[in-house]
């Protein structure tokens, strides 16, 4: 993903050219969407690098359209009068905004209701807005190709649950495969009569038809939606778990069977207290963590993986070309940051070519990682210099950021935190060190300390700061300045230099230009 095979893209190197800047990228700068799903109606607009978007505006309105639909068969009164008043307030700030006409998909709960037509006619007469009622398959595939939009590349199972019904996806290396939707969701298991017992059984038959059609699906569980998110957060106060990112979090099969007894023996107001989990989602948590367990159970995931990506950003996706699709979304999202923050940019390209000999033999997934730094290396330098190594840190831990995991998160925060200051003493890193092995936490340090001296040298988009000559063995490292770079090495960039060896106990050599 970092390589392109365009001529024009071969002087970026292991960069690969940013495409956020190019035609095909700036169409969806601005892009507006909204899900009505069973349990909730929600706009986002997406913005900003286009690979891995910001979220520009994002609002929900829980609605709850599903309740009671299987028993009445219709929407839910109350919650269709929400719906309409959110779709008017929604239309307004797309105006306000610029989105241009909004892309409007709705669910399980209006494709089943017999009004459900009748609804969306309205919101249009209203509004002028279009609603596109999908069927089951077709959520499932846009659910997987939300995950895709963070995960590029990525295989598994793919369990998207909304309040009337749950779907699942194969994918397998970046392509969407067999699709499925069951009406499992929890605002209709609350409406079975029979109680816990009988919605097991239901639960458990109905899992083991997806199952026969399915086949195996031992790899990773991919969890969308507001229910499994619920979950997850419940999951994460269980464990004391230190970093309240919901994005990447990964939960065992054990794991989500310790939480779902956690569930079961506590009552919704203490969960609701200690995971901050909203009272409107809150109620349906149980439910969803019954059909969790068989789901886990039914499948036998190697892993699970909670993705905060859904339909809205499915619907992004679908409308990428293939050569965006491809793209890694990290370094994409750091590119524009730089491009947008940092005082020089195309300087962290220049950075990482010229750190690069000290980390030979890391693999490709960490030297990723270090490319992502050196493109944030200088975009926070507006924060107050005082609070500007935790700004750097608190940023990488907690950004909306797509294809990273958490231990990722406090590596790449951490290197980001000693790009401006030597010492971590007294920073929030103490709170997330578990997240990372000791090796880690040097080899972050370690990059931190060599952008912290390389930031001293040419500052310049195609500066040629010399070479860094790094021996292992005999536990040196070597400095050879261009000439361009000679005059700047002065005291402060001298002492930097020397802190860098001292954090790889060498013994430092400095060869300047005649």
């Amino acid at each position: 993903m970092d390589r392109s095979n365009d001529p024009d893209d071969q002087e970026w190197g292991p960069f690969g050219r940013p495409l956020f800047d190019e035609a095909s990228a700036q169409g969806l700068n601005r892009v507006g969407v909204v899900d009505i799903g069973s349990n909730s109606v929600r706009m986002v607009v997406f913005d900003g690098a286009a690979r891995s978007p910001a979220y520009f505006f994002n609002e929900k309105i829980m609605c709850a359209l599903g309740k009671g639909l299987a028993v009445t068969g219709r929407l839910n009164p109350e919650g269709r009068a929400r719906a309409l008043a959110a779709m008017r307030r929604f239309h307004l700030l797309a105006e306000g905004i610029g989105t241009g006409p909004l892309t409007a998909v709705a669910t399980a709960a209006v494709r089943e209701a017999e009004d459900g037509q009748d609804f969306c006619n309205e919101v249009r007469r209203e509004t002028g807005i279009r609603i596109w009622t999908i069927d089951g398959e077709e959520e499932a595939r846009l659910s997987a190709q939300g995950v895709l939009l963070g995960w590029p590349g990525s295989y598994g199972l793919v369990c998207d649950i909304g309040g009337a019904s749950m779907e699942l996806a194969e994918i397998d290396a970046g392509t969407v495969g067999r699709r499925v939707s069951t009406p499992l969701g929890p605002l209709k298991l609350c409406d079975i009569k029979g109680g816990h017992k009988a919605r097991r059984a239901l639960i458990r038959e109905r899992l083991a038809a997806i199952r026969y059609q399915l086949g195996e699906q031992r790899n990773r569980l991919f969890l969308v939606g507001g229910s499994w998110r619920a979950i997850a957060k419940i999951d994460m106060a269980r464990r004391e778990y230190p970093l309240h990112v919901l994005h990447e979090y990964r939960m065992s099969p054990k794991s989500v069977r310790e939480t779902v007894k956690y569930i079961e023996k506590n009552d919704i107001e203490t969960l609701r207290a200690r995971s901050g989990v909203s009272s409107n989602r809150i109620a349906l948590v149980p439910y969803a963590a019954e059909v969790l367990r068989e789901v886990v159970k039914t499948f036998k995931p190697r892993d699970i993986a909670v993705s905060s990506y859904g339909i809205r950003e499915g619907l992004l996706y679908g409308q990428m070309p293939q050569r965006l699709r491809d793209r890694d979304p990290l370094i994409e999202a750091c590119a524009f940051a730089e491009s947008r923050d940092a005082r020089v940019p195309g300087f962290g390209k220049v950075v990482y070519a010229f750190i690069l000999p000290l980390f030979r033999n890391v693999g490709p997934e960490r030297r990723r990682i270090i490319k992502a730094a050196c493109l944030l290396h200088d975009v926070s330098w507006r924060a107050h210099p005082d609070y500007r190594a935790e700004d750097c840190f608190d940023n990488a831990t907690r950004a909306n950021l797509g294809g990273l995991k958490h231990s990722e998160r406090v590596f790449l925060g951490l290197a980001l935190l000693h790009r401006y200051s030597n010492s971590r003493e007294g920073t929030r890193f103490a709170d997330l060190n578990s997240l990372v092995t000791p090796t880690d936490e040097w080899q972050a340090e370690v990059l931190g300390k060599a952008m912290r001296f390389a930031a001293m040298l040419l500052p310049m988009r195609d500066a040629s700061l010399g070479e860094l000559r790094w021996f292992p063995k005999k536990k040196q490292l070597e400095l050879r300045l261009s000439a361009e770079a000679g005059p700047l090495f002065g005291e402060v960039a001298e002492a930097r230099f020397r802190s860098l060896c001292a954090t790889l106990q060498a013994e430092p050599v400095v060869k300047l230009p005649r």
